[in-house]
């Protein structure tokens, strides 16, 4: 795959995340968090099957929004069992 099929790639992979996801900073639940993991995995499976490319960035994105999932987690593991 050239360069220029690689930015397009991404071009639209951005896009796409742009008009569709919330920053994960921005995320006020759970389930919200869990739903946007989700849909950025099979994106990213997408990506890996049909055009073995991924940018690096989608990988960041998806841990960015793991971590915000486990502090939820861990937050609400720590109010329920106190």
């Amino acid at each position: 795959m050239i360069e220029y099929e690689h930015k397009l790639l991404e071009t639209q992979l951005k896009s796409f995340a742009a008009k569709n996801f919330v920053r994960p900073s921005d995320c006020r639940n759970i389930a919200q968090v869990q739903f946007y993991v989700r849909e950025l995995c099979g994106k990213i499976e997408h990506y890996e099957q049909q055009f073995d490319y991924v940018p690096s960035w989608a990988y960041t994105l998806l841990s960015q929004y793991n971590l915000v999932q486990n502090k939820m987690i861990s937050t609400k593991y720590r109010l329920a069992y106190r």
